[in-house]
């Protein structure tokens, strides 16, 4: 039913407003609202039979054109006219949107340079990475002067001279199509590697008293991986392992064990392999061939690999292509596997690394789940009208009586500690919390700067590749919104979750309206993506599915 006009009478003045039917109760008391003063908390509409309610049916109402509603209720102080005039997010454009949100820029697609783009964009997750650039090489000053570009605009920007450079220091990436139209697609992992190389120019974070310095990328992203023959082999992203052989023909011979550097690690999917962790264990313990000294022969090999130091970015490889003698080229793996948003990686550790890790990430686990059960008990309060909104301080709070000055003698000296039923001061337990934190983090891992000290990731960015083939498809990067928009605080948060703060854009974010859970970058064209869409992208068919995910360590 289109608006029909109608008079709303108080305090003996008449206004003339529309009513729109199809829009709840609670729209028309606010109209009033707006044209008497009277809080619709504090407002009686007297309609036949009794009065409006906030679920009322206008149906049921059956008002009619130029029909008189008597209004009740004393007015307060008229609200102001918001500074701007009000535009819906329904109603922007892809451009009025992005300077809404605040959201990142895209990357121009200057011919096939999805891998690059996407790459690109997930490296932008690591925090460290932003600050450690400098000019090392040519290729890591582009990579600062992009970054930096990318800061300063709201339109998709190209990426020319870090595009020339990179195919300047790997050719590969200069390849031809053969279909003649143009630069070939290239692998965005392959991309990834090759960058992460060319980072390794950058120094790290100087240590006082070390003998010798560490590079960035030892630090925040390199593992290590050792493998015993009982064996393993090729894992992580700058981490490191520990490899042992072990020969099943040959019972007898010593074990090998093995150590190598890694950036990344591979998740194996096979035809049983439904969830991430189990390609994971599945690339760390399986069985080889290879030569044998006793037998003098090619023999079978158990191969078992831990990661012996995980860094505090890691790059998880869904292993999605594979060589087809029979088409002669590289076919993807379409398989659905599921990855996880939060990763413990306790299992796939050493027990000397996971005796080290075993306090912290219990104690992070722990303190978790506890902030989350006061953040509820914060909420319910706030909802019964004694939350911190009103004990904020702020316009129409009430004064506090002044105590007795003999009276707060008697207390000096002693903490004060909340009453029974009430929760102690957030500032005071997290402060409580990270101490106690801190002093579980071992030693060891404490002094080596850029490994993770918990085992404990969240997922903060994912390379995806929509098609059926290597050489041909799409990449997509998606990046958790947090790497653009920092946290903020818990009182920050629990203030705009109040009623009483303005609905604006970031706010409606924080409390779920806008259900924000990072940015998808599709070259140039950004947009905001759930949870939801998300979580499927663990493939299952040509659309995009999973190929890189970036970890990032969980701290307090």
């Amino acid at each position: 039913m289109p608006a029909i006009p109608v008079a709303v009478k108080h305090a003996g003045k008449t206004h003339q407003l529309q009513l729109d039917t199809d829009a709840p109760a609670t729209a028309f008391k606010n109209e009033v609202y707006q044209v008497t003063g009277v809080p619709p908390d504090r407002m009686k509409v007297m309609i036949k039979g009794g009065v409006l309610k906030d679920d009322t049916d206008w149906r049921k109402v059956a008002p009619k054109p130029n029909q008189t509603f008597m209004v009740v209720g004393a007015a307060g102080e008229l609200p102001k006219p918001p500074p701007k005039p009000v535009v819906f997010l329904e109603d922007m454009d892809d451009t009025e949107l992005a300077e809404a949100l605040n959201m990142p820029v895209g990357l121009k697609n200057l011919g096939n340079t999805c891998y690059m783009n996407a790459t690109v964009q997930a490296m932008r997750a690591i925090p460290e990475l932003q600050t450690s650039l400098r000019e090392h090489s040519s290729l890591t000053s582009a990579m600062r002067d992009l970054y930096n570009a990318m800061g300063k605009t709201t339109e998709g920007f190209p990426p020319y001279m870090f595009l020339q450079i990179l195919r300047q220091v790997v050719p590969q990436f200069n390849e031809q199509s053969r279909a003649g139209a143009g630069p070939a697609q290239q692998d965005a992992e392959e991309c990834w590697t090759q960058v992460v190389n060319s980072l390794s120019v950058l120094p790290g974070v100087v240590v006082p008293g070390a003998t010798s310095q560490k590079k960035f990328v030892e630090q925040f992203m390199m593992g290590e991986m050792t493998t015993e023959y009982v064996v393993f082999l090729h894992m992580f992203v700058y981490c490191s392992s520990l490899e042992r052989l072990r020969c099943n023909e040959a019972p007898e011979e010593e074990p090998t064990t093995l150590k190598e550097k890694i950036t990344k690690v591979s998740c194996n999917i096979s035809k049983e392999t439904n969830y991430m962790h189990s390609g994971l264990m599945g690339s760390l313990d399986q069985t080889i061939e290879k030569h044998s000294a006793t037998l003098g022969r090619e023999a079978q090999y158990t191969q078992h690999s831990r990661i012996s130091r995980l860094p505090s970015n890691l790059m998880v490889h869904m292993v999605r292509f594979h060589w087809r003698r029979d088409i002669n080229k590289k076919a993807k793996i379409m398989r659905k596997v599921k990855f996880p948003f939060e990763l413990d990686a306790m299992e796939m550790v050493t027990d000397e690394l996971k005796r080290k890790l075993a306090d912290a990430n219990g104690k992070v686990k722990q303190v978790e789940g506890e902030r989350a059960e006061r953040r509820k008990v914060r909420r319910k309060t706030k909802r019964s009208g004694v939350g911190i909104c009103e004990r904020g301080g702020g316009a129409g709070a009430e004064d506090v009586p002044m105590a007795d000055a003999r009276e707060e003698g008697k207390g000096k000296g002693k903490a004060e500690e909340p009453a029974a039923g009430e929760l102690e001061d957030e500032a005071v337990l997290r402060e409580r919390e990270s101490k106690e934190f801190e002093a579980l983090i071992d030693p060891e891992l404490k002094a080596d700067i850029g490994a993770s000290v918990t085992g404990l990731f969240e997922l903060c960015a994912i390379v995806t590749h929509k098609g059926a083939s290597a050489d041909s498809g799409h990449y997509i990067g998606f990046v958790k919104k947090d790497a653009f928009h920092p946290t903020k605080s818990y009182l920050e948060e629990d203030n705009e979750d109040c009623e009483s703060a303005p609905h604006t854009v970031h706010t409606m974010m924080l409390r779920g309206m806008i259900h924000v859970a990072g940015y998808q970058f599709d070259d140039d064209k950004v947009s905001v993506v759930t949870r939801e869409k998300i979580a499927a992208l663990d493939g299952g068919g040509e659309a995009a599915s999973a190929y890189m995910l970036l970890y990032r360590q969980k701290r307090l």
